[in-house]
């Protein structure tokens, strides 16, 4: 397993469609085991393979609070069928590091996908778990959760919004660069 560099706010991938998945190959299959090491190695909930570099329609989601958790959710092709409520809460990224902002969102959905055993499921979620799910679906359609604030708050971060992306341009590992900082 690899932790992968995470794409950072600016990098094109970000705004581009993901393609969806026609069939789950092996080296998928390691993608998103990276995938996940990459997500739990960040301190991260969700985390959609845009994220990562890879232009394919895969996201997994763990908001459990145990180190040892087995509930990773791995979703191919996911797609939200059905919502139900609305509620606003803070949210962040791992793409836009150290900016969190009120977004809108549904507080229930009923979401359908494949596994990565290749079997079609839905699920019905609500809280945070819901919250990510969409959150990750936009990554899968090139949608940012800045893009969803007020006006007055991206004018808020626009300085902060305006360094991460040169250090995108610049292609700077932003986590690992933090960790030897941290050291």
């Amino acid at each position: 397993m690899s932790i992968l560099p995470i794409k950072l706010y600016g990098s094109p991938i970000l705004r581009k469609k993901a393609k969806t998945l026609t069939e789950i190959s092996e080296k998928d299959k390691d993608l998103i085991a990276d995938m996940i090491d990459t997500m739990y190695t960040n301190c991260g909930v969700g985390l959609a393979a845009p994220q990562i570099g890879v232009s394919k329609r895969i996201i997994v989601v763990d908001v459990s609070t145990t180190e040892n958790s087995t509930e990773t959710m791995v979703i191919i092709n996911p797609e939200i069928i059905k919502t139900r409520g609305e509620k606003m809460h803070e949210e962040g990224c791992l793409s836009i590091p150290g900016t969190k902002g009120g977004i809108k969102r549904s507080e229930k959905i009923k979401a359908s996908g494949i596994n990565i055993d290749g079997i079609e499921f839905e699920v019905e979620v609500d809280g945070l778990v819901s919250r990510v799910i969409q959150h990750e679906i936009d990554h899968l359609d090139g949608i940012l959760f800045v893009d969803k604030l007020s006006e007055q708050e991206r004018t808020g971060m626009k300085n902060k919004l305006k360094h991460i992306s040169s250090l995108a341009r610049d292609n700077v590992d932003y986590y690992a660069t933090a960790k030897k900082e941290d050291k």
